[in-house]
């Protein structure tokens, strides 16, 4: 609530739509992306990166883009939280996201967090896989 409240957090739509492919060799479609405005003392880059990838259970593509609006405020005042770009796969109908943390122990942490856990339940069984890959 807080940055909120001061401004911190950005929700930038020149990147919507836009593929990027990623170390998988699959083309991700962007469909939303937070930032978190940088604090004092931290650090230049990210240490590390988060990439979950999951089926999403029950739901279409146009349902999740509404719903995964719900667990943002779990995770974008977590220590060390910076950015989250929220991927789709047409081909395969997977979604993942792309998170930025300022340090590797920053993305463990979230690995065990309740948002993460949340996002496994919601996901079809045996879809959900994390990777966590240091940047420095």
């Amino acid at each position: 609530v807080v940055n909120v409240v001061i401004g911190r957090i950005h929700f930038p739509k020149n990147r919507l739509g836009e593929i990027i492919i990623l170390d998988d060799g699959l083309e991700w479609t962007i469909f939303r992306q937070v930032i978190i405005t940088p604090s004092r003392g931290q650090p230049e880059i990210p240490g590390a990166i988060f990439r979950p990838r999951f089926r999403i259970k029950g739901m279409s593509h146009a349902q999740n883009v509404r719903f995964s609006i719900l667990p943002i405020p779990f995770f974008v005042g977590l220590p060390g939280f910076r950015s989250k770009l929220w991927l789709y796969n047409e081909e395969t109908g997977d979604s993942s996201g792309y998170y930025e943390w300022d340090s590797l122990e920053d993305a463990e942490n979230y690995r065990n967090s309740f948002a993460a856990r949340f996002m496994a339940r919601r996901s079809e069984p045996g879809s959900v896989s994390f990777i966590v890959t240091p940047q420095k």
